[in-house]
């Protein structure tokens, strides 16, 4: 953003780290809870139109278009991921804990 010849970068102060690193952490906290995600008919749909991998899903899926009935897509998140998310929400807060309060 520029406003009369001075620029401005928008900079998180230690309050924004720390709520940051809570929602990472819950984030990964619940891809370690929850093994597996069902999608509705609409997401599913979605994802079938732009995953076009070949051309028997194109067909498959064009011909279930008409019908509108796909099955459910189930994705399982890695393990890893959520260990993942837990690790790197951990940092945030430890580095918004060592950041100097705002206005101090």
């Amino acid at each position: 953003m520029k406003a009369l010849g001075k620029d401005y970068a928008v900079e998180l102060n230690r309050n924004q780290y720390f709520f940051l690193g809570i929602v990472v952490i819950l984030l990964g906290l619940q891809f370690r809870i929850v093994s597996s995600y069902v999608l509705n008919q609409e997401a599913t749909r979605f994802l079938a139109e732009r995953t076009q991998s070949s051309s028997t899903s194109t067909t498959m899926v064009s011909f279930t278009g008409d019908m509108g009935s796909l099955p459910n897509k189930v994705i399982n998140p890695p393990e890893w991921l959520g260990w993942c998310l837990i690790s790197v929400g951990s940092v945030l807060i430890l580095h918004s804990l060592a950041m100097k309060k705002p206005g101090g």
